[in-house]
């Protein structure tokens, strides 16, 4: 089961076409970054997307939001609390099950 505690929700603004995911996802790779869980919802008429990840609030993740905003496709990054969360939610639904 995934624990929220010390763990941050990174939201991400994008454009959405094929192959964000894939630079997105590349960046946390190559920095051997772990993802616990990933959310992505289209935006309005579809142009543009928000991916959610929660990570964990270590000390390379101040490192992590710089290199996310400068990807081409990333036009926003905030960091947010996992309590209270999406992720929190589906957490308490699957410990329930």
């Amino acid at each position: 089961m995934i624990s929220l505690e010390n763990r941050v929700v990174l939201e991400l603004n994008v454009n959405n076409h094929p192959g964000v995911m894939s630079h997105v996802c590349g960046l946390f790779a190559r920095r051997a970054f772990n993802v616990e869980a990933i959310l992505v919802l289209p935006l309005g008429g579809g142009e543009t997307s928000r991916i959610q990840l929660l990570v964990n609030a270590d000390q390379r993740l101040d490192q992590m939001v710089k290199q996310a905003e400068k990807l081409r496709d990333v036009h926003e990054v905030q960091v947010k609390e996992a309590a209270g969360s999406s992720f929190e939610r589906m957490v308490q639904e699957n410990s329930a099950a």
